[in-house]
């Protein structure tokens, strides 16, 4: 139970920052309008949020939802799936794929990245996935906040890709559904949580990405 009030609580205060951060950011139609303009994108890279089989968090459903708003409006080709088990036991990629391809997204244009537990992680292990397939135009499509954070790092890192953040705005026109997946494929047993495996040093060494080799 205080596991749960704990995923509770910072999913919340996730969603306040994504919120505010989003109240200051340029408007749908002119993001809208610089997306089209720079597609289409070989693939787009969709970091994971922590899963529970017992709720759907915002930023969740918010980063599935616009990869296939992405997809469906032709904006890219492909889609990168990508985070670990790394808060509750389900492969946050995996997940994400299987609602992705429920929504509509074709299971052969849909990538999956099973072992990032950082956002640098994420970025990097699927960009790496990206250039194995020879996707040379790539883009994060995530909340505003985390795509902001990313520009730094991936920079740092030399990974040349476009930022897609999401609209709120744009996704509240959009049907949410109501679908039911077989979350137990995505399922780990034996499960140990990132908190219990790294104290706080380790964790921030691999939220600054020294737990992956930065090379060309």
């Amino acid at each position: 139970m205080k596991k749960n009030r704990k995923y509770i609580i910072m999913f919340l205060i996730s969603g306040l920052i994504i919120q505010s951060f989003n109240s200051c950011a340029k408007s749908p139609d002119k993001s809208n309008a610089i997306i089209e303009s720079n597609a289409p994108y070989d693939a787009i890279i969709v970091p994971g949020v922590p899963y529970n089989d017992e709720y759907w968090t915002q930023i969740l459903l918010g980063r599935i939802y616009w990869s296939y708003y992405l997809y469906e409006k032709g904006i890219t080709k492909n889609v990168i799936y990508s985070g670990s088990a790394v808060y509750t036991p389900y492969i946050e990629a995996e997940i994400m794929a299987m609602y992705g391809k429920a929504l509509g997204i074709p299971e052969d244009r849909i990538f999956t990245e099973p072992n990032a537990e950082h956002s640098v992680e994420n970025v990097y292990y699927s960009y790496q996935i990206a250039k194995k397939h020879g996707f040379k135009k790539v883009a994060l499509a995530t909340d505003p906040f985390q795509s902001r954070m990313m520009k730094g790092p991936s920079k740092r890192m030399k990974i040349d890709i476009d930022f897609i953040p999401f609209s709120m705005e744009t996704l509240d026109t959009m049907e949410i559904k109501d679908f039911t997946i077989d979350s137990h494929k995505a399922f780990v047993e034996n499960f140990v949580s990132l908190e219990e495996r790294e104290n706080f040093f380790q964790r921030l060494r691999g939220t600054i990405g020294r737990n992956i080799p930065f090379k060309d």
